[in-house]
Order: structure tokens, then C-alpha cells, then sequence
């Protein structure tokens, strides 16, 4: 009898202490890449400036020269590694919060398909996670389906942060890129634009479920110039893991953030989620709070070479149409009553 006691104590104190260590590892997980999101790109910069300072400058001096041979690489569906996509490092990533992915309909290899993503939430980790890594599995429920999220192009020009990002089979979100992957680069490709871009960011809050659409219909031209069938996809939850203070429209604050949005390209936001040792403190860790992404139907649309707008128009009618009965059909199985209605702006 003791001695089962004894045993029985020790398995529970060796199970707490496995969940302990698990829990570490989640956390050190998403804490690189939000420091990944936030400051890579800058740090590898800098360092390279310093190296060719340093008796090192050789190394620094062959990498750039790599950069210049390298350049349009991410342009043309860049270099991904199937290696880094399974990294368990992903895994313990989506089990933080946790993020789930959800797949409504089979994809045919023989199309390609422009997945609209929505909402962007600050650092659109839902997107990250299912369509950059294997964590979720989206290789497996979409199998012969080759997923590419577009970010922005300007983290492509930052030595080292280009190559990581590749690495995930992240792409930068421009014409050529896109042009090149829908029409060079066979069928069973998936491009992901997080459509509301930064302008959807600067209004992701907990509790509101709104998508930046309505002027949004480039994404539609490009699915008609290369006969792409649109999917509508919309992830639960992405908006809940930070708080963000909003300015109000006409406020300082508002201003200088679309400043930025116009000539930069992304949107300073004033956000926080906890902290690194408690979540009860203010911190750069998103809360862990569920992501659910759900892939709804694909549309089939035609091979229109030149798109005139009223044929843009039609098209982007259905793909808003096919998005709020997405949302509309999932909500309450997600935690949302039957009486939200998602905000299209």
C-alpha cells in the first residue's frame, strides 16, 4: 500500500512536470516568432552592417553577394523546405492557443486557388501556422495542394528574415509573384492573401468580428486573369489573442497610422497581449486563446484574360456572399451566438 502510494505520487509529480516543460516550450515557441514578426528583419540587417565592419567582412560580403544572385527567387515562388515546415518547434506553436484548421470541401490538383484569409488580427497567426507550417496538417487534408502565403514584399529585401520566410513557402504578396505562381508553375497551387491587409489590422479587437472586403477586388481580378477559383476562408478567434487601442477615425493617432499604411506598407499598431512569466501582466505573447480556421467552398471562376469591372464586381459579390454564409454557418460551433453578424467594410 505505501508503496503504490509513493509510486502513485511520483507518476503525478512526473506528469506535472512534463506539462510544465511542455507549457515552457509552447511559450518559446510563439515568443520567436513574434520576435520574428517584429524585429528580424531589422536585427539581421543591422548585424550584416556590423560584420562588414569586423575582420569577419568576407562572410557578410559573400552573403550579399548571394542576396544579389537570389533576388527574384521570392518572386518566383521561392525556396520552401519541407524539413522546416515540419519543424516540432510549429507544433508546440498550435498547441499554444491551440489553432485547428477545418476543411469543408476536397480541393481539386488539377485548379489553382486564390485563398481569401480573413480577418488579419495583428500578426495573422492562424494564417501562419496552418498554410506555413505542417502543424495542422494542411498537406494532409488537402493533399497535391501547394500552399503560398502572401506577406509583404519588403520583408523579402531583409537578408537572412527572406530566406526563413521562404523557407515556410511564404511569398510576397505582388503581381509578379502571384502572376508567376498561378500561371509557371504548374496546377495544385494555393496562394493565401490576408485580404484586409493592414487596414483590417488597425481594427482587430477582441469581441469584434469585421473584414476590410468591400473595396477590396484585386484579389478577384487577378482569380479571373488566371482562372483561379476563389476560396473564401475565415479564422475564429484571430481577433481575440491581443488587445489593441483603436483611434477613432479623424483622431492624430488614426492619421499617423495611415501615413505609414500609404508609404510603408504596414500599419503601426498599439497593441499588447501577457506577459512572458504571467499572463496576468501585460506582455509581446498573444493570450491563448483557441484559433479555428475554417476553408470554405471553392468558386469557380472563368479564365477572363482582360476582366471588365462589372465582371470583377459579379464575382466579388459571390465571394462576399460565400464568406458571410461561412461565417454565418460556423459561428455557434465556434463560440459565437446565433445573433453575430459579421461586419463587412
Amino acid at each position: 500500500g505505501t508503496g503504490s502510494n509513493i509510486l502513485s505520487a511520483l507518476q503525478d509529480l512526473f506528469w506535472l512536470s512534463k506539462s510544465k516543460v511542455e507549457k515552457q516550450l509552447q511559450i518559446i515557441s510563439v515568443l520567436q516568432w513574434v520576435l520574428t514578426f517584429l524585429i528580424m528583419g531589422v536585427a539581421c540587417t543591422l548585424i550584416l552592417m556590423y560584420i562588414l565592419c569586423t575582420d569577419c567582412w568576407a562572410i557578410a560580403a559573400l552573403y550579399l553577394a548571394w542576396l544579389v544572385f537570389d533576388w527574384n527567387t521570392p518572386k518566383k515562388g521561392g525556396r520552401r523546405s519541407q524539413w522546416v515546415r515540419n519543424w516540432a518547434i510549429w507544433r508546440y506553436f498550435r498547441d499554444y492557443f491551440p489553432i485547428r484548421l477545418v476543411k469543408t470541401h476536397n480541393l481539386l490538383t488539377t485548379r489553382n486557388y486564390i485563398f481569401g484569409y480573413h480577418p488579419h488580427g495583428i500578426m495573422g497567426l492562424g494564417a501562419f501556422c496552418n498554410f506555413s507550417t505542417e502543424a495542422t496538417g494542411v498537406g494532409q487534408k488537402f493533399p497535391g495542394i501547394r500552399p503560398y502565403l502572401a506577406t509583404l514584399a519588403g520583408n523579402f529585401r531583409m537578408p537572412i528574415l527572406r530566406d526563413y520566410l521562404m523557407s515556410g513557402g511564404i511569398c510576397p504578396v505582388n503581381r509578379d509573384s502571384i502572376d508567376y505562381i498561378l500561371s509557371k508553375n504548374g496546377s495544385g497551387n494555393a496562394i493565401i492573401i490576408v485580404v484586409g491587409g493592414a487596414a483590417e489590422s488597425l481594427n482587430c479587437t477582441p469581441g469584434k468580428n469585421s473584414v476590410t472586403l468591400k473595396n477590396r477586388k484585386g484579389f478577384v481580378k487577378l482569380a479571373l486573369r488566371h482562372g483561379a477559383d476563389l476560396v473564401p476562408v475565415y479564422s475564429f478567434g484571430e481577433n481575440e489573442v491581443y488587445k489593441q487601442v483603436i483611434f477613432e477615425e479623424g483622431s492624430w493617432g488614426r492619421w499617423v497610422q495611415k501615413k505609414f499604411q500609404k508609404h510603408i506598407g504596414f500599419a503601426p499598431c498599439i497593441f499588447h497581449g501577457r506577459g512572458l512569466f504571467s499572463s496576468n501582466t501585460w506582455g509581446l505573447l498573444p493570450y491563448s486563446k483557441p484559433i479555428t480556421t475554417v476553408v470554405g467552398e471553392p468558386i469557380t471562376i472563368p479564365k477572363i484574360d482582360n476582366p471588365s469591372q462589372r465582371e470583377v464586381d459579379f464575382y466579388h459579390s459571390i465571394y462576399v456572399d460565400s464568406l458571410i454564409k461561412l461565417f454565418d454557418k460556423y459561428k455557434s460551433k465556434f463560440g459565437l451566438p446565433e445573433t453575430e453578424v459579421l461586419e463587412v467594410n
